[in-house]
């Protein structure tokens, strides 16, 4: 079923580290700690799979705060967000400013002239690569001491006791029999984004390429 609980934390980037390698040299989050008001909250960025053949794409770009909805207003602190398009909950899939709307599927990161031509169409295509790529594109738009916003799932305590954030990617499109198909569902989606000082917002998306890009109304995929 999905989530019990989906929400958005509003808050200050207090710092920003990747996991320490395993044995193997691999290593799967970028670590956020954000200051508000009920404490520091760790919130783990997913930026590499535990599935050596599952990938993971992204994307990043800017929006207005007015294309945020109602989440922008909110004092800081986390706030529960109903899974519906009026909350300002996220949906890769049917939030209107989140939409690529190319349907194009790039590889690796488009030349810079053919970027330019696509954002005058609104395109906003996904990109893969390896986990040090993801997080070198994540950690673009993480600065200290800046307003944040992390959209995902909540937890009272992460196992270290920290007030914590997960699932802080796209949550819905995983393939039937996958340990998280129960867990599809639509605009329950995580995603990074912080402010600008010109009030727009960097956002920072993040998927498996596993998670299908068409879903029905219970998040599942569809063909």
């Amino acid at each position: 079923m999905p989530f019990a609980r989906y929400g958005v934390l509003s808050g200050t980037l207090y710092r920003h580290y990747r996991d320490q390698p395993d044995s193997q040299g691999r290593w799967f989050h970028v670590n956020l700690e954000v200051d508000a008001p009920q404490g520091r909250y760790h919130c783990a960025i997913d930026v590499d799979s535990h599935k050596s053949n599952v990938g993971v794409q992204w994307k990043a770009f800017t929006l207005d705060a007015v294309d945020l909805g109602p989440v922008p207003a909110l004092v800081r602190g986390y706030h529960d967000l109903a899974s519906d398009p009026d909350s300002g909950a996220l949906d890769y899939l049917r939030h209107p400013a989140l939409v690529d709307r190319s349907g194009v599927l790039f590889q690796r990161r488009p030349p810079s002239w053919l970027e330019d031509i696509l954002a005058l169409f609104g395109s906003r295509p996904w990109h893969a690569g390896s986990n040090v790529d993801a997080a070198a594109a994540l950690e673009t738009i993480l600065v200290e001491g800046q307003h944040i916003l992390v959209f995902g799932e909540p937890f009272d305590e992460d196992p270290e006791g920290d007030l914590g954030m997960h699932n802080i990617h796209q949550n819905q499109g995983d393939p039937a029999g996958s340990p998280w198909w129960p867990e599809n569902g639509i605009w329950q989606d995580g995603a990074t984004l912080t402010q600008r000082p010109d009030g727009r917002y960097d956002v920072f998306l993040n998927k498996f390429s596993s998670q299908a890009g068409h879903t029905d109304s219970s998040g599942h995929p569809v063909a």
